[in-house]
């Protein structure tokens, strides 16, 4: 079953920090673009709206030209673009900060699109508490959406990460190793947790929807590209709630469409139904617009700045989390103000939401 990975390596972050300051995608009115996305039940959407034109309909709608390219290595999508070769990219809000932004590439959240809302999970193999973790090794990718779930289930019951060991596992071994009789906890997200599950010795003791809205997943651009071409954040727009709206759909084409993506992330209609039941998706921009201006987005922001701080993802020497500014949709900023490289702005979904695209 096809993969991919929400992860953040020291590698990925230095090389990106390399890239990002040697080329950063320039801002100036242009009429070509390149939108980077990976395998995810949430950014499923971009894929299918490339190959059945929804794409094509929109670009040519604001007369300009959008190219979609796939990666198989989440990231190198992200690195790609922060070396400047895509003018926008899907990430999960953590890694947007950890990668573009302390890259120095000035980010903007064009499309909240979702929020894992169950589909990462603490697993446990024959302990159904999660106080039963204390003392495990806990199997996980290192510095992923993984390893930040691991210390918000840890915080909810007064432990920390002194209180297990981390052994840091690809997701492509993970299924694998749960097998072996050395791996007792893991940490990983569907649909390898829905295949982990399937072995009745797996518990399930915790999972994102008891952290709601704190893993978001995004598209976002490059924010000197979107100043100058702000139909590229319109056609952007149109072409998610368009594309999104199949996934609720209740019709011949909707189920089709759920079909078609399940099948182009490496399972079936089924699959990827359980999938998107356990994501939150915005596929109604008014909930999406309501989400970002939330008071709850800026403390979601600050916990995930915090967990990448302590890690030391914030670029070599930061001295505190305030090291990067991020703006949100009031103009308020976490951090830095002289520093913002990660913004959220209402403006695209709005756009959608009042009928203005």
């Amino acid at each position: 079953m096809q993969t991919f990975s929400k992860i953040v390596s020291t590698t990925a972050l230095a090389v990106s920090l390399i890239l990002g300051l040697a080329s950063v995608a320039e801002a100036e009115q242009k009429t070509e673009f390149k939108v980077a996305w990976s395998i995810y039940v949430g950014w499923m959407p971009w894929g299918y709206a490339a190959d059945h034109g929804i794409v094509k309909k929109w670009a040519d709608k604001y007369g300009i030209k959008i190219d979609v390219t796939q990666f198989n290595d989440y990231v190198e999508s992200m690195n790609q673009y922060t070396a400047g070769a895509f003018d926008a990219v899907t990430l999960t809000n953590m890694d947007g900060l950890s990668i573009p932004a302390a890259g120095g590439v000035d980010t903007t959240a064009v499309i909240v699109g979702d929020f894992s809302n169950g589909n990462d999970a603490v697993i446990l193999k024959d302990k159904a508490g999660l106080s039963d973790i204390k003392g495990q090794n806990v199997n996980l990718v290192e510095f992923s959406v993984s390893h930040y779930l691991l210390a918000r289930a840890l915080e909810s019951i007064k432990l920390t990460e002194r209180d297990v060991k981390v052994v840091n596992t690809s997701d492509a071994d993970m299924v694998a190793a749960y097998k072996t009789p050395d791996v007792t906890a893991l940490v990983t997200w569907n649909p390898l947790v829905s295949t982990i599950l399937e072995d009745p010795s797996a518990k399930k003791v915790f999972d994102s929807s008891q952290v709601p809205g704190e893993i978001i997943d995004l598209m976002v651009a490059n924010s000197g590209v979107l100043k100058d071409n702000p139909n590229f954040g319109k056609a952007l727009a149109g072409i998610w709630y368009e594309t999104a709206a199949l996934l609720r759909a209740d019709t011949t084409e909707g189920k089709a469409a759920r079909e078609a993506m399940g099948s182009a992330s490496g399972t079936d209609l089924a699959g990827f139904e359980a999938q998107l039941a356990a994501t939150k998706l915005f596929d109604k921009p008014a909930d999406a617009v309501a989400f970002t201006s939330s008071p709850n987005l800026p403390k979601t922001m600050d916990l995930v700045r915090n967990f990448l701080f302590e890690k030391g993802l914030l670029g070599n020497g930061a001295p505190s989390a305030d090291v990067i500014g991020i703006e949100m949709p009031d103009g308020k900023v976490l951090g830095d103000t002289g520093n913002v490289k990660l913004r959220f702005t209402e403006t695209y979904m709005k756009a959608a939401a009042d009928g203005s695209l």
